[in-house]
């Protein structure tokens, strides 16, 4: 799993994320985003949920992964935990997400994260392996 720290910024929040693979880059954005809506200790593992998204490039794919799960949490009422790329390309990825079903006795939301954004966004090869910058509207 890569490594990841938070942003300050006007208005929004952002992450830069460090990873060894892109898959695990992935991962570990949607982990850092996660991690400002919930406390991820409060989400236990009992379903899983396959996700597919595509795009043009891996900037888009970063940001239409990260949107779709906050899809996943608003429409479908599913807390991922765990997630799992599966394949990845530059323009597709397939992935499995591990969670549950929204437990509002439990699952106590931080802050509301509106979608992954395109500014400032950057998806790169770095050092053996790669880096991402996201801002999230929030």
């Amino acid at each position: 799993m890569g490594t990841f720290e938070i942003l300050e910024h006007t208005a929004d929040v952002g992450i830069d994320v460090r990873a060894a693979t892109l898959a695990d880059l992935f991962e570990t954005a949607a982990e850092a985003m996660f991690a400002f809506l919930i406390d991820p200790t409060q989400v236990e593992t009992r379903a899983w949920r396959e996700r597919r998204v595509e795009a043009d490039d891996l900037e888009g794919l970063l940001v239409a992964w990260l949107n779709d799960l906050l899809v996943l949490l608003a429409a479908e009422e599913f807390v991922p935990k765990v997630f799992v790329i599966d394949e990845i390309s530059d323009q597709r990825l397939r992935a499995t997400v591990h969670g549950e079903p929204v437990d509002r006795s439990r699952h106590r939301f931080r802050l509301d994260v509106k979608a992954a954004t395109y500014h400032q966004l950057s998806v790169t090869p770095s050092d053996g392996g790669w880096s991402a910058r996201v801002v999230f509207d929030v």
